[in-house]
């Protein structure tokens, strides 16, 4: 008589590989499990914005963007010169001041940032840049601000980086890098028994997620230029001035050297023509006469009587 083991009296049954995973290497099994760990944070790590009412995959709560972009400020502002203190310069003041009225008279002051924004000018007078930090932190460089017109101009500087803020980019550009990276390591786990060690693989992903996250900045870009136009109209600013904004950046990329601004945005033509569409969609009889440009920014320089350079405050 002979006897033979069924599959369940297998005594190394509890030892196999799941069914799915038979016949791959323990590298390979390590990937998946490395990826699917990845895919599972990213698609549990989600809130529903209470200004956009879009469901975004985000990496920190709000509280931890404004602890974050507060930790953050000090140092971004040290690198560009330091903030200036508006309680001494008229310029400083308008930016604090543009920015306060955007925000106080647009969607904007549904976020969850409200009094956690603060609108910083740096004392740099050569790179061309402004940006915004988690939770509501906004500067803009001297470099960029005397070249506007006019508080309109400003507005939609200010507009842009605020609608950053509000769709919170920070959090869901944490959020995709870190799904990135794991699908990355993952990828090189399970390729690491190749020939190479799987060195191919992990630069062609780690590639590959580079890409796709400069495509999801150059998105975002784009939506925070609609954002800024709505904030800036209403705030009562005439919004057809993003369009001069645009031109200045043009300008600034016209002798060869790429401004800060521009290291991750869409190029300025591609954006003009974008903001032109976007007016021509919202405003098809034209801007209302009610928007306006403000005041000139030409005329607060000199009020200030060329005090940049002198006093300021280091953030």
């Amino acid at each position: 008589m002979s006897y033979g083991y069924g599959y369940q009296d297998d005594p190394y049954q509890g030892l196999r590989s799941p069914e799915p995973f038979r016949g791959l290497s323990p590298r390979v099994i390590a990937g998946i499990f490395i990826a699917l760990v990845g895919l599972v944070i990213y698609a549990t790590s989600s809130e529903v914005n209470p200004v956009t009412g879009r469901r975004q995959h985000i990496a920190m709560s709000v509280e931890e963007e404004k602890a974050m972009g507060l930790q953050a400020a000090p140092e971004m502002a040290s690198k560009m010169g330091g903030a200036i203190d508006p309680r001494s310069d008229p310029r400083a003041a308008l930016v604090a001041q543009i920015g306060k009225r955007l925000v106080d008279r647009s969607d904007a002051s549904r976020s969850p940032y409200v009094g956690n924004y603060h609108f910083f000018l740096l004392n740099d007078p050569k790179t061309v840049n402004a940006f915004a930090l988690p939770g509501g932190q906004i500067f803009i460089t001297r470099a960029l601000f005397e070249d506007l017109d006019d508080e309109a101009e400003l507005a939609g500087v200010l507009g842009h980086e605020i609608g950053h803020v509000v769709n919170r980019h920070s959090a869901e550009h944490l959020a995709k890098g870190r799904l990135g990276k794991l699908l990355t390591a993952a990828l090189g786990v399970g390729a690491s028994g190749g020939r190479d060690g799987g060195r191919n693989a992990f630069l062609v992903a780690s590639m590959v997620n580079q890409l796709s996250q400069l495509k999801f900045s150059r998105g975002d870009e784009s939506e925070a230029d609609e954002f800024g136009l709505k904030y800036m109209a209403q705030a009562g600013y005439d919004p057809s001035a993003m369009l001069d904004v645009m031109n200045v950046l043009k300008k600034a990329s016209a002798g060869g050297r790429t401004p800060e601004i521009l290291a991750t945005h869409p190029m300025p033509e591609t954006r003009f023509t974008e903001i032109r569409a976007r007016l021509a969609h919202d405003y098809p009889g034209g801007v209302p006469a009610t928007l306006s440009r403000g005041q000139s920014i030409r005329e607060i320089g000199g009020q200030a009587g060329g005090f940049f350079g002198g006093s300021r405050r280091d953030y």
